[in-house]
């Protein structure tokens, strides 16, 4: 967990709007039970952490509970990110930092929650203005120089024991307030009150956060989200549209051979990186890594516009892939690595979206003629030496400059098929034929 993070790590920081919240009124102690109400109506229903965590902070700071700053950070389970904070102040909202995997930990370390997890303590109190004043930590001095006059810090423990760097083992917490004398004995009594049900709130969103990161990130987002809204047995699944994306890596075999494992699992990444990474950069979806093959599709309503949209976004998507290729193998070149290249078919056609498998271990992706077809296209990328070739039902809704490469007979499939090549001052020309 980090307390906060530089640009330098590339941190993705959003804000979010407070809600809006009654003025103060007469009788404190019932305005913190509402927020507590409030709070455990919140833990049975499903609201975003940031609208949750800022209704709290709104509602407590309305009940006359003087925050001008709170925040809750945790753990989570990510490709990118290690963990996720929220900030939350009264003039801005919630404000969302996630920690990318590269930065470390050395802020969080010096922390005051870092200290609360080693010494297996659950709460701190510092005052940071005044006669009793103890600024002990980097944070606490920034917070001092912000204007912040006291501060109540806390960690939760999800599991039996805090397992630091474990995901959704806990959470951390803090309060400060800018109010010259600080927080008052039935601030603290409240703030003690809220943060208990605040914690079981915020566990079931970030275990629910966690669950869509892990299956998004194996399954592909609209099958994962499919899947946790229901359709996990065997069978389930409908007939979608699609435009169709299929690449594979050229001579994989002699990369291994050349290269060393970590030097070839590079290379397969930086490869991943070009072929799927431009799928999702204009809104596919990639349902798999087949080994060094990728299978994407782009789905889309069955009306012309439709498909006309998906097979453009596809169609981009090889541009993209084409720059991304040429700027990686100038990389590998300067560090004297062998370069990388592949080719890439595109379909459009029916596809059955659902789950196959054996009752126990299911998969969550597309079969059907027009996923068989987009494969032996690819294929056909090394004998006809073109990186990017099309079926004539791409073609034909996609209105582009393409080059026929004749009929061929496709494996598994009856009939000749004409197959055809993205235009070559598009997309390179002819490729050596590897």
């Amino acid at each position: 967990m980090k307390r906060t993070v530089p640009l330098k790590t590339r941190t993705r920081a959003r804000l979010r709007q407070p809600p809006r919240v009654a003025e103060p009124r007469e009788g404190g102690a019932d305005l913190i039970g509402s927020v507590a109400d409030w709070l455990m109506d919140q833990a049975l229903g499903e609201p975003e952490l940031p609208d949750l965590f800022g209704g709290c902070c709104a509602r407590l700071r309305a009940a006359g509970v003087p925050l001008a700053r709170a925040y809750i950070g945790a753990r989570i389970l990510h490709p990118l990110f290690s963990a996720v904070s929220y900030v939350w102040r009264p003039e801005t909202g919630v404000k969302i930092e996630e920690t990318p995997h590269h930065a470390g930990g050395g802020g969080f370390e010096r922390s005051p929650h870092y200290q609360l997890i080693k010494d297996n303590v659950p709460l701190v109190r510092r005052r940071l203005a005044g006669p009793d004043a103890m600024v002990d930590f980097p944070l606490l001095e920034e917070l001092r120089d912000q204007g912040m006059t006291d501060y109540f810090g806390f960690v939760v423990s999800f599991v039996e024991g805090w397992v630091f760097g474990s995901p959704a083992s806990g959470m951390a917490g803090s309060w400060a307030t800018d109010r010259p004398s600080g927080f008052n004995d039935g601030d603290i009594q409240a703030l003690m009150r809220i943060q208990r049900r605040l914690s079981v709130a915020c566990k079931m969103r970030i275990k629910d956060m966690i669950a869509r990161n892990v299956v998004t990130t194996y399954l592909g987002r609209n099958a994962g989200l499919r899947v946790l809204n229901g359709s996990i047995k065997r069978g389930d699944g409908e007939t979608i549209r699609a435009a169709i994306w299929y690449s594979d890596l050229r001579n994989s075999t002699g990369l291994a051979e050349r290269l060393d494992p970590a030097g070839y699992l590079a290379a397969l990444n930086g490869y991943f990186e070009c072929a799927a990474g431009p799928v999702l950069a204009r809104g596919g979806e990639v349902l798999l890594l087949i080994g060094d093959a990728v299978l994407g599709i782009f789905p889309c309503e069955p009306t012309q516009r439709a498909l006309r949209n998906a097979c453009a976004a596809a169609y981009e998507a090889a541009g993209y892939a084409e720059a991304k290729l040429a700027a990686l193998n100038r990389a590998r070149a300067a560090k004297g690595e062998p370069e990388i290249d592949f080719g890439v078919a595109l379909h459009v056609g029916e596809l059955m979206f659902g789950n196959i498998g054996v009752p126990e271990r299911l998969q969550f992706t597309v079969v059907g003629p027009a996923a068989n077809e987009v494969a032996r296209v690819q294929a056909l990328t090394k004998v006809l030496g073109r990186r990017v070739l099309v079926s004539r039902d791409f073609a034909d809704i996609l209105p582009v400059a393409w080059e026929s490469q004749g009929m061929h007979e496709l494996a598994g499939l009856a009939g000749a098929r004409e197959v055809l090549a993205a235009p070559a001052d598009e997309f390179g020309g002819k490729r050596s034929r590897r």
